[in-house]
C-alpha cells in the first residue's frame, strides 16, 4: 500500500512504494494515479517523463527550483536528496533531506529547490513533470554549499562531481524566490472586480483584466495566456443588463458573455488543473418558493439573463475544481440601487419602489472576502450561496432605510407592486424573481460568516457622504 509522509516543507511529500521482489528481480508501480491520489498525492497532471542516469557515485546536481511540480523516484541505485523551499513566504529557506531508493519517491511542488547526490554507481532516477520547459518561466537556484541551508552531504562536496554552473549559483540571501502561481481576475473594472482588487492588492501574482485586455469570449482564449502559470481564475465578467437582455442584441450578448465565456474558461481550467471561481445569480430561480433557496434547488430562470446565467453555471461546474458563488442584490463601488436612492433623497424626489420582491443585500467587500475564504480554506468544491445575513427585506424597505440613514423622511418612499411599477414601461422588461432569499448554511459550515446586511448598509451609506 502506498503511504505518504508530510515533511517540514509544505506540499513536499515522501512516498513509500511497495516493491515486489522474487528470484528474477523486483517490480513496483512507479506511478499509479488512482492509488496515489487516494493516499493524498495531488492530482498534478504530469505531461512529461524524464530519466537521469549517473554512472558514478557522488555525482551531485545543483539545487534547482522550477515552475512545475515533480514526482521523483529511483529505478536503480540510491540517491541522497536535499530540498529547499525557494517559494515566497514564511517557509522560504526550510530544508528537508532524505535517502531515496526504489522503495521511496518524493513529490516536489512548484518552487521547491531539489538536488540529488548519487550514493551508488549506475544510479538512475525518473521524474514526472506537469509542464514543459519555457524560457519565459520563473526559475530559482541555490548554491549547494550554502551556509544557511547547511546541508549535510553524505559525500563532501570537494570530493564529488559538480558542474561549474552549479558551483556559481547564489547563496540563500541572494536567491530569487519563486512567486506563487497567478490568480487571474476578469471583469476587474466592475463592482466586484474593484472589491477583489481592494482585497488582494497589487501583488505581482494577481492579474486584473478588463474585457479590452482579456475577452473571455474570444476564440483564441486558450492561447492568449500561458495557462500553466496560473492557479485560479476568478470570473467576475458578466452581462448584467437584465431588461436589455430581452432584446435580440441583448440576448446574444448575454449568452455570449454569461454562458459561452464561462464554458471556455471551464475548458481551460479542466485542461490545466486550475480552480475556476464563477459568480452566479438569484435570477436562476423563478422566485416562487416560500423558503430560502438552497444550492441544490432546481433552477428555473424566468428571463434571458437568468437563463444565460444558469447555462454559465452548468458550464463552470464541468471544471473539476470550481466554486460557483451564487449571490443577490449586489452593492459596491459603482452605480447601484443604494446610490440611486441616496441621490433621489438628496434631490427631493419621492420615488415609487417595489415592495413585493424580497431578498438580502450583498456588499462586494463581503462577496470578495467570501471568495478569498473559499480559496484559502480549501473548502470542498461546488456551489455556495453568499449574501448578507439578517431579515429579508423588500426594495421598498431598503429605500426607506436609505432615506432614513441620509437624514430624510422614509415616508417619502411609496411602496408599489412589480406589475404596477412597470405598467408604463415602453421597452422590454425582464421578469423578476419575487423571492431572492438564499440559504447560507452551506457557506457558514465552511467557517465563513457573512456581514449583517443592515449593519453593512449603514456603514455603506455613511461612506457615501464622506
Amino acid at each position: 500500500m502506498v503511504s505518504i509522509t508530510h515533511t517540514p516543507i509544505p506540499g513536499l511529500l515522501l512516498l513509500d512504494l511497495p516493491v515486489h521482489g522474487d528470484s528474477r528481480g523486483w517490480f513496483k508501480e512507479n506511478w499509479q494515479r488512482q492509488k496515489m491520489t487516494a493516499a493524498g498525492l495531488p492530482d498534478f497532471g504530469p505531461v512529461q517523463n524524464n530519466i537521469s542516469f549517473n554512472d558514478a557515485a557522488g555525482t551531485t546536481r545543483g539545487i534547482h527550483a522550477e515552475p512545475w511540480d515533480k514526482f521523483i523516484s529511483v529505478a536503480t541505485g540510491r540517491i541522497f536528496g536535499a530540498w529547499v523551499d525557494l517559494r515566497e513566504g514564511p517557509t522560504f529557506g526550510v530544508v528537508f533531506t532524505a535517502e531515496i531508493d526504489p522503495s521511496r519517491a518524493i513529490f516536489v511542488p512548484r518552487g521547491v529547490g531539489n538536488s540529488y547526490q548519487t550514493l551508488e554507481p549506475n544510479t538512475a532516477y525518473t521524474y514526472l513533470v506537469n509542464d514543459h520547459w519555457s524560457a519565459d518561466a520563473d526559475y530559482a537556484n541555490l548554491n549547494l554549499a550554502d551556509e544557511t541551508a547547511a546541508i549535510d552531504w553524505p559525500i563532501p562536496l570537494d570530493q564529488v562531481q559538480i558542474s561549474e554552473k552549479d558551483k556559481a549559483h547564489p547563496r540563500l540571501a541572494g536567491a530569487t524566490a519563486i512567486r506563487p502561481k497567478k490568480i487571474l481576475i476578469t471583469g476587474a473594472n466592475g463592482q466586484l472586480g474593484r472589491a477583489l482588487r481592494a482585497r488582494y492588492g497589487d501583488a505581482p501574482h494577481i492579474e486584473y483584466t478588463t474585457r479590452a485586455e482579456l475577452d473571455i469570449t474570444s476564440p483564441d482564449l486558450a492561447t492568449v495566456r500561458r495557462w500553466r502559470e496560473y492557479s485560479t481564475i476568478i470570473n467576475t465578467a458578466a452581462y448584467t443588463a437584465v431588461d436589455t437582455a430581452e432584446t435580440p442584441d441583448g440576448r446574444a450578448a448575454a449568452w455570449e458573455i454569461n454562458a459561452t465565456g464561462p464554458a471556455a474558461l471551464a475548458r481551460i481550467a479542466t485542461e490545466y488543473g486550475l480552480t475556476l471561481v464563477h459568480i452566479s445569480s438569484d435570477y436562476v430561480y423563478d422566485g416562487t418558493s416560500t423558503e430560502p433557496y438552497r444550492e441544490d434547488a432546481p433552477v428555473s430562470p424566468l428571463g434571458v439573463y437568468g437563463q444565460s446565467k444558469a447555462a454559465g453555471d452548468l458550464a463552470a461546474a464541468t471544471a473539476p475544481r470550481h466554486y460557483i458563488v451564487r449571490t443577490s442584490w449586489v452593492i459596491g463601488d459603482g452605480n447601484n440601487f443604494v446610490r440611486t436612492m441616496a441621490s433621489l433623497a438628496a434631490r427631493g424626489i419621492d420615488p415609487n419602489v417595489i415592495d413585493d420582491q424580497q431578498g438580502r443585500l450583498t456588499f462586494t467587500d463581503d462577496l470578495a472576502s467570501g471568495i478569498q475564504h473559499l480559496l484559502a480554506s480549501g473548502a470542498p468544491y461546488g456551489t455556495y450561496n453568499l449574501t448578507g445575513t439578517g431579515p429579508a427585506r423588500t426594495w421598498a424597505d431598503i429605500a426607506r432605510d436609505v432615506y432614513r440613514l441620509t437624514g430624510h423622511d422614509p415616508a417619502r418612499v411609496t411602496p408599489v407592486g412589480t406589475e404596477a411599477y412597470y405598467a408604463q414601461a415602453t421597452g422590454p422588461i425582464a421578469p423578476r424573481p419575487h423571492n431572492s432569499i438564499l440559504d447560507l448554511e452551506k457557506l457558514t459550515g465552511t467557517g465563513y460568516k457573512p456581514q449583517d446586511s443592515d449593519a453593512a448598509l449603514k456603514a455603506y451609506v455613511s461612506q457615501l457622504g464622506e
